[in-house]
């Protein structure tokens, strides 16, 4: 059996990319290839490049990240390549599709297509995106969550004790990811701790009034003795994983997430984060109230003087992955 874990590589680099969904799509091949499931992944750019990849190589399992290919595409390939299962996995939780008018009106029409084809099948990423399918639409969806490859165990860093202390909020500046709440309750952390911050945040990728929020940030810390915001420019997964190393802290409280590569990040380079219930695998003390700034800040300074809560973050993150990989071995077990 092989599997292509195909994703839209909006950089348009042949076999490189640099965004969110080529790292999720490598990493879990990785796990996949682990576990004897013959794995590949494609990066396209349209419907027309996936169609001549398949007709050069077949394949039994075609995962799509994302729905962007339209339905007649998908119609179309469904037909030219009966002995192939497609699915669509869909890569958000309900919230986040706010922003996507396109992909919720995909996600319908993959419904449709799956009630009228043998082929065609619509999947999520997040157990809370399938359950609410399954219940409003009473239309199947499935599992297939992102998986996280972890070379090895990482040495836990050390907790904070003295210096300067720097603090990572990563990942493209949207509303949805709270990025003004984890900002205020960095300062506190700082003013409690009673000492000088470095502030970390990813530049170069600002959506749906990603500007207006950055902008409000560089207002709430500008010219405050001993803060510095630094602007970290998108980088290469290896040299963001560099970065991560690089934290004392991340802060990841999203209004709404699937999986947070950050968060999975930070554990596989021993830095705790402070995140939302949204992340719902990480581990439970690290979570806090999303509105509550202070609350992210006590859960912070917390984690910063845990010693084993990056252990903590390692074995939520396994029991994870073991969980996520049985479900893509009864889902190919199952969808022949």
């Amino acid at each position: 059996m092989s599997v292509i874990l195909a994703y839209k590589n909006f950089a348009a680099n042949r076999n490189i990319s640099h965004i969110g969904l080529g790292v999720a799509a490598i990493n879990t091949a990785k796990v996949l290839r682990r576990a004897a499931v013959q794995t590949d992944v494609w990066p396209i750019i349209s419907a027309t490049d996936l169609r001549q990849r398949l007709r050069a190589a077949p394949a039994a399992h075609v995962i799509i990240s994302a729905p962007w290919i339209p339905a007649l595409e998908m119609h179309s390939l469904s037909n030219e390549f009966p002995n192939t299962q497609f699915t669509v996995n869909c890569h958000s939780n309900v919230g986040f599709l706010q922003a996507d008018r396109n992909g919720i009106r995909l996600v319908r029409e993959m419904m449709e297509m799956e009630l009228a084809t043998a082929n065609v099948h619509l999947g999520g990423n997040s157990r809370r995106f399938c359950d609410w399918i399954r219940s409003a639409f009473g239309a199947p969806c499935a599992y297939l969550p992102n998986l996280y490859w972890l070379e090895s165990d990482p040495l836990p860093q050390r907790p904070f004790c003295a210096g300067t202390l720097r603090i990572g909020i990563f990942g493209a500046t949207r509303p949805l990811k709270n990025l003004m709440s984890a900002a205020g309750a960095a300062l506190e952390i700082a003013r409690d701790l009673r000492a000088p911050l470095e502030l970390w945040l990813s530049a170069g990728r600002t959506e749906g009034g990603g500007d207006s929020i950055l902008s409000a940030v560089k207002e709430m810390l500008g010219g405050l003795p001993g803060v510095n915001l630094v602007l970290n420019g998108w980088q290469t997964w290896p040299n963001f994983r560099k970065t991560i190393a690089h934290m004392h802290l991340l802060l990841q409280p999203s209004y709404t997430e699937s999986f947070n590569m950050v968060t999975a990040d930070g554990v596989a380079e021993g830095v705790p984060s402070v995140v939302s219930n949204a992340i719902d695998w990480a581990p439970n003390d690290w979570k806090a109230n999303v509105d509550d700034v202070l609350d992210i800040a006590r859960v912070g300074r917390r984690l910063l003087l845990d010693s084993r809560a990056p252990l903590d973050g390692l074995s939520a993150l396994k029991a994870y992955v073991a969980d996520g990989l049985k479900c893509y071995q009864q889902f190919f077990a199952t969808i022949r």
